[in-house]
């Protein structure tokens, strides 16, 4: 928890209650839940104390949003309790390319952590991030410097869209994977591009994607 200077036990139970919750939710708390984990008797107190709490620097508070309370640390500085995922390489969307290596990647100063909802980790466990290269996934919103979030795994069922790496070419693409009989089809998901097929025990399945981080910049 951020350190704390001497205040009224109720707001002292606000403010560990709003840490607790930040901590092992993702989000802050709405003033109704404030109320009630807090036994507070009504949502006007609640916002009292959260504003004597904003003019001591503990929080920041955004009136426009449902859950616009901001924690603040030391320095005045928001804090983020969201999970970090690295972002081990880039994977070709279009023409496969060689494969992304974490080695490479812990000293290239291109790719970084993002962050991710701690729902998403909690549903899908360990999970790594890759940069998006190419425009054969556009139909499917991935474009050309998304991040795709992928789960580690050996299987995937058809549809569903896949890291696949091609052992005689030792190239990698993302694509969407289908098992056809004794052959693979990995589809993009671009109408002006045409499908990959390879034989079945070619391709190995390095992880599906489990959500996408959009480049709006």
């Amino acid at each position: 928890m951020v350190s704390k200077k001497k205040m009224p036990p109720r707001r002292q139970r606000i403010w560990e209650f709003v840490q607790e919750f930040y901590s092992e939710n993702g989000i802050p708390p709405t003033v109704r839940d404030i109320q009630k984990a807090c036994e507070v008797s009504s949502t006007s107190v609640v916002d009292y104390n959260l504003e004597k709490l904003s003019q001591a620097g503990y929080i920041n508070r955004r009136r426009d949003v449902a859950r616009g309370i901001e924690i603040l640390d030391n320095d005045g500085q928001p804090l983020s309790n969201a999970p970090r995922v690295q972002i081990v390489g880039a994977i070709a969307a279009g023409s496969p390319i060689p494969v992304w290596s974490t080695e490479d990647s812990a000293s290239s100063e291109e790719f970084d952590t993002v962050e991710i909802s701690p729902e998403l980790q909690r549903k899908h466990g360990k999970l790594f991030g890759l940069a998006v290269k190419g425009t054969s996934m556009i139909d499917a919103l991935i474009d050309d410097g998304d991040v795709v979030i992928v789960k580690p795994t050996n299987q995937a069922a058809n549809g569903e869209m896949v890291v696949a790496w091609l052992k005689q070419e030792e190239e990698a693409t993302l694509k969407k994977f289908y098992a056809e009989g004794d052959r693979v089809r990995l589809q993009p998901a671009n109408s002006t591009m045409d499908p990959i097929y390879s034989p079945a025990d070619n391709v190995e399945i390095h992880g599906k994607v489990v959500y996408v981080i959009r480049n709006l910049g």
